[in-house]
């Protein structure tokens, strides 16, 4: 019943809403209407805040202290020159 509507037929639609609920009432029914799709994408941005920052505290350092302490820096000699590695002449 609904497929074949067609454009005639929603402009028909269209004018009875118009002529029964009034310019007014449809303009601030459209205005609500924003404001409601405005705070729905608020919500899924704020909602995929969330699941970014649980997935970013998820992800980190979780080596315990005492194996932190374990790790020595590295030397001076570890680090590349234009020879090579370890390589100490300037």
């Amino acid at each position: 019943m609904l497929n074949n509507i067609g454009l005639p037929g929603l402009l028909l639609i269209a004018v009875v809403v118009l002529v029964l609920f009034g310019r007014g009432k449809i303009s601030s029914l459209m205005g609500e209407v924003g404001k409601g799709i405005t705070s729905f994408k608020r919500g899924v941005a704020e909602g995929q805040d969330e699941i970014e920052k649980a997935a970013s505290e998820e992800a980190k350092d979780v080596t315990p202290e005492s194996d932190k302490d374990k790790a020595d820096p590295p030397s001076q000699h570890t680090r590349l020159r234009g020879g090579g590695p370890c390589s100490t002449s300037e």
